[in-house]
Order: structure tokens, then sequence, then C-alpha cells
């Protein structure tokens, strides 16, 4: 089974320094059919004016991933943690018991950025911040993990939970594959280009909800910048 969730359906608000896209139910958005996928409870497609950003403000029990898509983002934390990420590169902050942070986008253009909450399992842990970078070339023509609390992902960035998050760069008429555990939900969005995933076409910004489909063989029409997550119900 894949949904495909066209850009253009998605929820979201254009508060003039945030333009927000929103792929699940979230702020002023709702819609009880895009609550998440799986332990994926959101994945935002969020645009920063140069020099602006969200203040400090608190989470906690959430795994937050951000995939800089364009430009970077600089964070600040309550635990002291500081940091610039750039396009093409991981954050991670497991909000565990509680923490405080603020993201803004110190450029002087536009960033872009890709939001990805995964519900945390097992035991409260204290927060944690981290970050990363993933070359594009390490992942030409292949997923490459990014995020995760799988087994056997130990390059990854370590996420509490049961899900993976990864990346690939697919050149127009290459062909990549994924396989999907039984009983396992995938989400995944072109960043940039356009692909065929089992058939179904998906163009940048497009969600596609994935389960019951074992193998995901995955074929660019334009050369296309994908992210997936592979998570638990």
């Amino acid at each position: 089974m894949i949904d495909v969730r066209s850009f253009n359906s998605l929820g979201g608000a254009n508060h003039g320094w945030l333009d927000a896209k929103h792929h699940f139910s979230f702020a002023s958005y709702s819609d009880p059919k895009r609550m998440g996928w799986g332990a994926l409870r959101v994945w935002n497609d969020d645009t920063i004016a140069a020099g602006t950003g969200f203040p400090a403000h608190p989470h906690s029990d959430m795994e937050i991933i951000t995939y800089v898509r364009e430009g970077a983002i600089t964070h600040e934390d309550s635990l002291g943690n500081k940091g610039r990420t750039e396009a093409g590169d991981v954050q991670v902050m497991s909000a565990g018991t509680g923490i405080r942070h603020a993201e803004y986008n110190a450029e002087p253009e536009a960033t872009r950025i890709f939001q990805i909450w995964i519900i945390p399992d097992g035991e409260r842990k204290a927060p944690s911040w981290g970050t990363r970078p993933f070359p594009k070339g390490e992942r030409s023509g292949q997923f490459v993990t990014l995020a995760s609390g799988m087994a056997g992902d130990g390059d990854a960035l370590p996420i509490r939970t049961d899900a993976r998050v990864l990346g690939a760069s697919v050149k127009a008429g290459e062909t990549v594959e994924y396989t999907l555990g039984e009983g396992r939900f995938a989400y995944m969005v072109p960043a940039e280009g356009s692909v065929q995933v089992n058939g179904k076409t998906l163009n940048k910004g497009d969600g596609a909800a994935i389960r019951d489909e074992t193998t995901l063989r995955i074929t660019a029409s334009a050369d296309a910048e994908l992210v997936l997550v592979d998570s638990a119900a």
C-alpha cells in the first residue's frame, strides 16, 4: 500500500519568516486521517527566512531529527550545546525528560529543512543532542542510514526508538531498492527531483505513506534527493 500525499495537499501556514508545510497534523493544521504513520508523528517542510528562527522553547518525550536541505541551521540548547548544521547534514535531539532549545537561520539566504519527529520507546532518559556531516557522495545510488535506534546501525546518529532515517541521492534513470520488514511503516519524501516508487509517482515535496510492501523499488525520473523513515507501528 502506497498512499501519495501531494505537496499541494499538505497543511501549513506562512508566517512571513517561516513558510511551513505539514505532512501530518501539527499546530493549527488538523486532519484526523493524517495524525502520524507508525511511530512517525511529524514531518514538517520548513523554509526559514534569513536572520530569523525559532526562539527558545521546550520539548520532551520526542526524537527530533532535522535534515538540512539548503542553507544551515544554528542550534543552542539548555544543555549548553551549540552547533551549525549545513545542507545535506543532520542533527538529532532526543528531548527525553525535557530540554529547551532555539534554532536560527544565521545565514544570508533562506534555509530549508525537514523536521521529523518520531515517538520514542523504552525508558525516559536525560536529553541529548548531536550532529554530523553526511557527504552526498557517500549516498550516491544507495540509501545511507542517517539516524537510527535499530541494531547494526552504529555509524548513524543515535535515536531512542525502533526506527531509522535514511537518505539517498539518485541520478535520473538510476534505481535503488529498500527492503521493508514485515509490519513496518515507511514514509518517503523527495527533497529534490522526482521518482517512481513501485509504480507510483512522487515529485519534489510529495510524501508517500507505505506499508505492506516488501521491497521498495525507486527509479529516478529526474536527479533526486530522498529522505526515508522506516519505523515500527
